[in-house]
């Protein structure tokens, strides 16, 4: 099992199987719109802007697990982030991503690298290669332009 394997909802309630996104690299991010960390929407858009075209996937997935700071519907979270952001890359609908419950790639991803790697606050990185495979993970103070991101997002791409 890889993390292509999996589907979500998209922000726009149509099926987004991340098989759609296989042999490219994968930035996958829970944010929230309410949270200290929301501006590092700034930076994800960058990265998509700046590395989309190389094959970067930012993916987006908001939650409303820690401090309640994602309360919004779909449609005022896509608003939020359009105009507050200039969001353009690929955002899930609304999931859980810690705990039993939590969306099945999350609960993958716990799977693989242990309960400690599940994301403890908003703005929790994954980076999934080319192969489907997790690469690394960066909590929420590592800025998505942050040299060990962009480094890591270079070697995926560079990778056959």
């Amino acid at each position: 099992m890889s993390a292509t394997d999996f589907t979500f909802t998209s922000i726009d309630g149509a099926p987004l199987p991340l098989k759609e996104f296989a042999g490219r690299p994968i930035l996958v991010v829970n944010v929230a719109s309410a949270c200290g960390f929301t501006p590092q929407y700034a930076g994800l858009q960058e990265l998509h802007q700046k590395m989309g075209p190389r094959g970067l996937v930012v993916l987006g997935v908001p939650s409303n697990d820690f401090g309640a700071q994602e309360p919004g519907s779909e449609s005022e979270i896509k608003r939020f982030c359009e105009t507050g952001y200039g969001v353009s890359f690929p955002m899930t609908a609304k999931q859980k991503v810690i705990g039993a419950d939590a969306h099945p790639l999350y609960r993958w991803i716990a799977d693989q690298l242990g309960e400690d790697a599940a994301p403890k606050w908003n703005f929790h990185k994954y980076l999934i290669g080319r192969d489907g495979e997790l690469v690394d993970a960066w909590p929420s103070r590592v800025a998505p332009t942050a040299q060990p991101i962009v480094g890591a997002i270079e070697s995926a791409l560079a990778a056959r």
